[in-house]
């Protein structure tokens, strides 16, 4: 068993540090909310007053942070020769499970390697239940060693650990796949929209759909009319498994990496149009696939 450092105990870090506690690591965390804390605490986690106290003395260091601006401040601290990497003895694997650029994504693992220690990016899929059971879907990015010493810790906070490449190429898989996630959300919004204004059932259209060429995956999941899929947001007014908020802010990485790479990506340009709309609509904190509302001119 190991001895871990977790920056980061909100809705997705908390059951995830709680969930390498359950399987016998020492885990010490830290999160700027004291809630956060004290539900930590709960599960067995040791809590501690700072992110550079939770990164000395482990031998592995998990962070579940917002964005790429707190990921490179909170790894290189404010003067970017301090922070995680500063404090932490040097050989430390660090896991960055947060969802971030590919571009801040590869210059902390530049930093990392500079300072001596292995890293791999490693963003999730699965949302808050995903985390709590422990079923999360994890793209990793870094070295092949790095992912040799990440896999067995990746293994208590979800069923799935993919090697997709080097430094960065877990937020490339995260931010493709979740762009591919949002258009097809918007497709199935549209064509039950359209099968309900000329008469036909959606009931009728999924089950069709279901065993034809239209079948994806957010229909069979997260199908955005009740009374279809029964686990879908759309049965509890679109409390969200999965907020706008994040597919908005998933779909605009997307965007970034595109743009950084020089390829047109239309569809997913026009995605991320949308839920712009929808979120500054104030439907931020609603299932993304709320954003029927939107295609069926409710709001």
């Amino acid at each position: 068993m190991a001895t871990i450092g977790f920056i980061g105990l909100g809705n997705m870090g908390g059951p995830m540090a709680r969930n390498l506690a359950k399987a016998g690591h020492a885990v010490k965390g830290f999160d700027l909310a004291p809630a956060a804390l004290e539900a930590a605490r709960a599960g067995g986690v040791e809590t501690v007053d700072s992110a550079e106290l939770a990164a000395r003395g482990v031998e592995a260091v998990f962070t579940m942070l917002p964005a790429g601006p707190q990921v490179r401040s909170v790894y290189g601290g404010p003067d970017g020769a301090s922070g995680l990497l500063a404090a932490a003895d040097r050989g430390t694997l660090f896991l960055d499970c947060s969802t971030i650029d590919v571009d801040s994504a590869r210059a902390v693992h530049a930093a990392a390697e500079a300072a001596g220690h292995l890293m791999v990016d490693a963003p999730v899929s699965g949302g808050v239940a995903g985390a709590e059971a422990a079923s999360l879907t994890l793209m990793v990015g870094g070295s092949e060693a790095a992912f040799a010493r990440a896999e067995p810790l990746l293994q208590a906070v979800g069923k799935k650990a993919i090697h997709a490449g080097g430094a960065g190429n877990g937020q490339v898989a995260k931010a493709c796949n979740n762009m591919m996630l949002g258009i097809c959300m918007l497709a199935t919004c549209e064509a039950f929209t359209l099968a309900e204004k000329q008469g036909l059932e959606p009931k009728v259209l999924f089950d069709i759909a279901s065993a034809a060429s239209g079948m994806n995956w957010a229909m069979l999941n997260h199908h955005p009319l009740p009374g279809i899929v029964e686990t879908a947001a759309s049965n509890r007014d679109y409390k969200p498994g999965f907020a706008a908020a994040m597919m908005h802010k998933d779909l605009k990485l997307s965007q970034a990496a595109a743009a950084s790479a020089g390829v047109a990506t239309p569809l997913g340009a026009e995605a991320a149009q949308l839920y712009t709309l929808f979120v500054n609509g104030g439907h931020g904190d609603l299932d993304y696939s709320a954003i029927v509302k939107l295609i069926r001119g409710e709001g």
